[in-house]
């Protein structure tokens, strides 16, 4: 059975879990940084319950790399980190970057007054 996820905005706070990873890369490392957080954010979006979204940008800078992912709780983290393969790939990051990571809880949704008028 296929299941269809639809992202979208809800008129309250959901209790979703969001890591956000701030990738400071090294001179020149921007996309190698890129591409090894996506393949790290790919092997969990495959394997992993826990995963719900991520969403991966590069700063018109060059300078940083930002995954801001969503997961069902914080418990998730220690589960991603408990699996070899994930820290191997996640580890290949130190070699091009320095990073900030840090879990977030959902405090407050702030949603445009005009969107509830639709």
């Amino acid at each position: 059975m296929e299941t269809n996820l639809i992202a979208a905005f809800a008129g309250a706070p959901a209790p979703t879990t969001f890591i956000v990873n701030v990738i400071h890369v090294h001179p020149g490392k921007q996309q190698e940084a890129f591409d090894i957080i996506q393949d790290v954010v790919h092997y969990v979006a495959d394997r992993k319950e826990g995963f719900l979204w991520s969403s991966l940008a590069k700063s018109t800078d060059g300078q940083t790399v930002v995954n801001v992912e969503a997961i069902q709780g914080a418990g998730n983290v220690d589960e991603f980190f408990s699996d070899p393969v994930f820290v191997e790939k996640f580890r290949k990051l130190d070699a091009v970057s320095k990073s900030e990571f840090h879990t977030y809880t959902v405090g407050d949704l702030v949603l445009p007054k005009r969107a509830a008028a639709v």
